[in-house]
């Protein structure tokens, strides 16, 4: 097994613990025996070891949200960012409390789309292509005819709950990495042949899916907040936004020509919020689950380069010891947000639930919680 370890000073790949970590998780086992079938814990791919241990479920947000709503637990602990804990508190029952062990676990690409800024560029693009907004159709999300031309939006799963439930009411629908091609195509059809689809935040993953469907790059203009569009956007078909994964973002195309004058055999794949030019040079792009897949089916002794996140990246060649693992970027740190969920965190909610507490509680208003769902529920509704 061979993993490329980042150049900053982490422990995530240090499986061995100190005096203090081990009192933490032996405390931690402790807890969750007390709390029984009344807890569950989630744990996010890019999860450190030392929170993984502890995960009932390992998977990507909305996998795990389901994981959440098919639960009897009452207690959901996810170790994840913000928007992850919004979407499973949309999904379970009143009677379920959905906990973030650290309130600060943010994620930067949600943040860079907040609905104040949406609004204003959602008025911004009916104003100057005279698109129809699908809120005023008898029904908004009927497929189009060849006389409408709709703007929809479509957003990421991560985005807020406040985005999702914006798009829930304008016709629109959620998107993850994995159907992000099903949920544009959905879309296509409500806006019509002539209509576009405003698809925020992560502009890559948008622009990615999109240039796999057929779609030229000139129809698929970036809207920056406060600046507007960087691209014609009369006869575009997706609009999108100026948003990014700070992580993805790292991975280069001299990183895949470096592993490949190393590795002229090797294998890199990638995640699709990597830039466009870095997954045109991959030989494969995919979710987390389908990099976990596409990694398992590899033959042994493959050479793999994998662009995400390290911790997933470590954990894949701690998995698969017969074959050559290691992170396309080796000076990569894990995401910053993520690495906000340690251990004694986890300890501290844990603590406070066996003493009666709600601690943490990510709790979405009814009011969002409507929109939401809908836009949620459209995305489960399509095949692919």
């Amino acid at each position: 097994m061979t993993v490329s370890l980042p150049m900053c000073s982490v422990d995530f790949m240090d499986t061995s613990l100190s005096v203090e970590e081990q009192a933490i998780s032996d405390r931690i086992n402790e807890l969750r025996a007390q709390l029984g079938d009344e807890l569950l814990i989630l744990g996010h791919h890019y999860q450190r070891d030392s929170i993984v241990m502890h995960a009932d479920f390992l998977g990507d947000s909305f996998m795990l949200s389901q994981m959440a709503a098919e639960s009897k637990a009452k207690y959901i602990v996810f170790c994840g960012v913000h928007f992850m804990a919004e979407s499973a508190d949309i999904l379970t029952n009143e009677d379920q409390y959905v906990i973030l062990p650290n309130l600060r676990a943010g994620c930067s690409m949600a943040d860079m789309a907040t609905l104040g800024e949406v609004e204003v560029a959602w008025d911004e693009i009916l104003q100057q292509t005279g698109l129809a907004d699908p809120i005023h159709r008898p029904d908004p999300i009927a497929p189009a005819s060849q006389d409408e031309a709709c703007l929809v939006p479509v957003t990421y799963m991560n985005s807020s709950a406040d985005l999702k439930d914006f798009v829930g009411r304008h016709g629109g629908i959620v998107c993850t990495s994995t159907n992000a091609a099903g949920a544009l195509e959905w879309a296509f059809e409500r806006a019509g042949p002539k209509g576009s689809v405003l698809f925020f935040p992560d502009q890559h993953l948008g622009r990615n899916t999109g240039a796999a469907m057929g779609i030229d790059e000139a129809q698929m203009p970036t809207w920056t907040p406060g600046i507007g569009a960087m691209g014609e956007l009369d006869g575009s078909r997706i609009i999108l936004w100026h948003g990014f994964c700070s992580v993805h973002k790292r991975f280069t195309v001299a990183q895949v020509e470096e592993f490949r004058a190393r590795e002229p055999e090797g294998i890199v794949v990638v995640h699709p919020e990597c830039p466009k030019a870095t997954v045109d040079v991959s030989d494969a792009n995919g979710s987390t689950q389908y990099i976990r897949n596409f990694v398992a089916q590899q033959d042994s002794g493959a050479k793999i380069a994998i662009g995400t996140e390290i911790n997933m990246v470590a954990r894949l060649a701690q998995e698969h010891p017969d074959k050559h693992i290691e992170c396309l970027d080796d000076e990569i740190c894990p995401c910053s947000t993520m690495y906000m969920i340690h251990p004694a965190y986890l300890m501290d909610v844990l603590e406070r639930i066996v003493d009666g507490e709600i601690p943490n509680q990510i709790s979405v208003p009814a009011s969002i919680q409507a929109g939401s769902l809908l836009a949620l529920e459209r995305m489960l509704s399509i095949k692919k």
